[in-house]
């Protein structure tokens, strides 16, 4: 990551966060950032730290000597006269980070740089202990208000990137980035119907990190076909504390998705299909900080959708796979026995979709004699037929 492409980047970034924060000094300059550094201004830091900066970190700084509002939980970036090792400027942190990450706090403490200056009771640090083939230090976030202890990210631009999506989920400000994260989820999805797989999976994987909750939905129906452990229904639950950036078609969630939910809610927790579906209709009322009530709630889910799993040996009802043709096919081919599998992909030829958001027909695993018989291979293989 060179100078010349951090510009944009960081550009793009105050213009955004600007878009979200219309009242606060509207007539300043957008720039987050600071004069940048000077050449001698880098090398004085790198010999009082005695080593050579991760080449992301260096460009960074010799575009801006820090950095405001690195998203809604990092404040500030320290520029070159305030950077140090985290053990000498944070000793408290230090001995936090050791316990995390298991080593001792002495040899750990003096690889640690400290790059944030003022964070939400957190610290941003590289790791110049592991460094890649490119140069660049492992870089890592903690706050004391998580329980998932410290991500790592390759590089510092890597974490830059993550703190940008994550202001992006947090506040969804209706900007230029927005709009174009808008139109590679619909060139994903109609590459998906053409029987792409890799490609929309990772659009539809970048675009949730930016709070895109239509791009979250999309995935999760690729996941459910790819036999993901974690595909239940409860993680298309936001990440996001704005408006919701899509609104889910009742019709759709009722056909396709409440068959593989569980049957009631959890006296203890409300996590059945009635209180998903409620969370998702009404996603723009919360805000990020209920993630542990989400956790708490997705193992609470997993559970009873395991209870359901182990009570619907035999079908009880009779599915609906979809639109009509497809339906009548799929049942078909479904009670065919040893050929069941040829002729359920046969009748994908049948399958079309019930809503411009409905990519796969998922509501086939909600039967215990398909959820049996398509394998992570075989979904993949439904993914990768052109569709509808």
């Amino acid at each position: 990551m060179d100078r010349h492409t951090w510009k944009p980047f960081l550009r793009r970034w105050s213009e955004d966060w600007r878009v979200a924060h219309p009242g606060e000094e509207p007539d300043a300059d957008p720039w987050l950032g600071f004069p940048p550094a000077t050449e001698d201004e880098v090398r004085a830091l790198e010999a009082r730290l005695g080593c050579v900066l991760p080449p992301s970190l260096r460009e960074f700084l010799l575009v801006t000597n820090g950095w405001r509002d690195a998203g809604n939980f990092v404040w500030s970036l320290r520029g070159t006269e305030r950077i140090g090792w985290l053990a000498d400027l944070e000793p408290l942190w230090a001995e936090v980070c050791a316990d995390w990450h298991g080593e001792d706090e002495e040899s750990l403490a003096a690889r640690l740089l400290l790059v944030s200056l003022a964070a939400d009771a957190g610290v941003v640090y590289l790791d110049s202990g592991d460094v890649d083939e490119r140069g660049e230090w492992a870089a890592y976030d903690m706050f004391t208000w998580t329980a998932n202890g410290p991500k790592r990210h390759g590089s510092f631009y890597e974490k830059m990137y993550d703190l940008f999506a994550r202001f992006h989920a947090l506040e969804g400000p209706s900007c230029e980035t927005q709009r174009e994260w808008d139109a590679k989820i619909e060139d994903a999805r109609l590459a998906s119907l053409r029987g792409e797989v890799d490609r929309p999976l990772a659009v539809f994987e970048q675009a949730r990190r930016f709070g895109r909750d239509r791009a979250s939905f999309l995935y999760f129906q690729m996941r459910v076909l790819l036999r993901e452990e974690s595909y239940h229904p409860l993680h298309l639950l936001p990440t996001s504390g704005g408006t919701g950036s899509w609104t889910i078609d009742e019709g759709l969630f009722g056909a396709q998705v409440r068959p593989l939910l569980p049957a009631e809610p959890e006296q203890a927790g409300g996590s059945g299909s009635g209180s998903v579906y409620e969370s998702l209709r009404g996603r723009g009322s919360r805000r990020v900080t209920y993630r542990f009530q989400r956790d708490r709630g997705v193992q609470r889910a997993e559970r009873s959708l395991g209870r359901r799993q182990a009570r619907r040996e035999e079908p009880e009802i009779r599915v609906c796979f979809g639109n009509p043709e497809f339906d009548v096919a799929a049942h078909a081919a479904l009670d065919a026995g040893e050929d069941a599998w040829p002729r359920l992909l046969d009748a994908l030829v049948h399958w079309r979709p019930l809503h411009e958001d409905h990519l796969a027909p998922i509501a086939l695993l909600a039967d215990p004699r398909a959820a049996r018989l398509i394998t992570p291979e075989r979904g993949r293989r439904i993914l990768a037929t052109s569709r509808g």
